[in-house]
Formats: C-alpha cells, structure tokens, sequence
C-alpha cells in the first residue's frame, strides 16, 4: 500500500515523501495515528495544501526537542529501590521507574521513548538512551540505590 508521509518516520522517510507499506500496517498503526494517508490523487492535492502548515509543526517540534536535549545534556537520575546483600534489587528498574524519576526532574518523557536493553536488577550506574524525537537521542546515566528503609 502506497502512502503519504505526514511527518517524519523513522525507517520510511521524511514528510511528503511516498512509502510502500504493508496494508495492515497503514490500516492498523499508521492511518489511525495521523502518520500518513493513502496516496490517492485527492490526499495528494490535499496534502499540498497543507504541506507548509505540516513542515512548520514539524520545525516547532524539531525546536523543542533539541531544546530538551540540551537541558538533559549532564542529566543523572537517581533511583531508590530495596535492595539485598549483594546489591542485588528486589525486584527491577524498568523504563516506567525512570520515566516516574525523569518526571520528578521536571522532564516529560513517554516510557515508550526510553531504550533499555534490559531491566536493570543490581545497584550500580547504568546509561539509558532516550529518543526525543526521531533523529534526537540523548544518554543518561541512571544512578540507583539501595534504600536505607529498615523493616
């Protein structure tokens, strides 16, 4: 299925340009979500229409990320969990505890934009990438400890 990029996609191109994707796909993620259109003869004119109110939106969001990206340049988060002999966590730190964190810092940040390859089980210092934006990724280091809670 033929489509009309929106916005820029990471892995199918910038906005304005035409992608083959599959059907289910577009019908399923990429329409519902304002991603794209099909790329019929009217969504085509109609896009050209609001070709320029689309790359202003996009430059605005572009703007702000870079933005955020500068401000969490030197950004630690630091994480309390229970922890045994060892270090070891009870339990884990997921991408969900470091949004909670990163939102305590006064960064908004979706759990889905956080890159972990794996959930973080010991005490100790960890870098985790965050996406900002399609192109923008940024690094933190990610500090957890053990709490001091004595029960």
């Amino acid at each position: 299925m033929q489509v009309i990029l929106l916005e820029k996609i990471q892995k199918l191109g910038d906005l304005g340009d035409l992608a083959n994707v599959k059907s289910g796909y577009a019908r399923n993620f990429l329409i519902p979500q304002g991603k794209v259109k099909p790329a019929t003869a009217a969504n085509k004119a109609e896009f050209e229409t609001i070709r320029a109110e689309l790359e202003t939106k996009q430059a605005i969001t572009l703007k702000t990320a870079e933005e955020k990206a500068q401000a969490m340049a030197d950004l630690v988060c630091t994480i309390q969990a229970n922890a045994g002999e060892g270090g070891k966590l009870f339990g884990s730190i997921n991408a969900a505890d470091i949004t909670k964190s990163l939102a305590t810092s006064g960064f908004e940040v979706e759990k889905r934009d956080i890159n972990m390859p794996e959930a973080i089980r010991f005490v100790g210092e960890y870098e985790v990438s965050v996406s900002l934006y399609t192109d923008i990724m940024i690094n933190i280091k990610v500090v957890v400890e053990a709490s001091n809670n004595e029960e």
